[in-house]
């Protein structure tokens, strides 16, 4: 079984995840059970994604979770141009909030290739 707290990705997923609770903490009251709430599910499901894949039997099967992970990552880039739009967030906490995304999207990457390498 793959230690997944060993996994520099999902420890910067872990890092991210507490960014975006303290991002959205100034986010209007209304949104807590919208958009507030749909960005911390989403930024949640990215470390957790790579917990559960990690555990899997086969490299296939994590594989499987890295890309839902990085489907989550997506969501979570896109719910924060929402944001962004809103004049929620400030143009300067998305550019270093996109460039977090940026990395962890190039990790997941990296580690889906090498897995996929695996295969066989």
């Amino acid at each position: 079984m793959q230690i997944h707290k060993d996994l520099e990705v999902w420890q910067k997923g872990i890092s991210f995840v507490t960014d975006i609770y303290q991002l959205t903490n100034n986010f209007p009251k209304e949104e807590l059970y919208g958009l507030t709430n749909q960005i911390r599910r989403a930024a949640i499901s990215i470390p957790s994604n790579i917990a559960e894949g990690a555990a899997r039997q086969s490299n296939k099967e994590f594989i499987q979770f890295l890309y839902i992970s990085l489907g989550s990552l997506m969501e979570v880039e896109t719910q924060l141009i929402i944001s962004k739009n809103l004049s929620y967030i400030s143009e300067d906490i998305f550019a270093t909030t996109q460039l977090k995304i940026e990395e962890l999207g190039k990790m997941l990457n990296g580690l889906i290739r090498y897995r996929k390498s695996k295969l066989s």
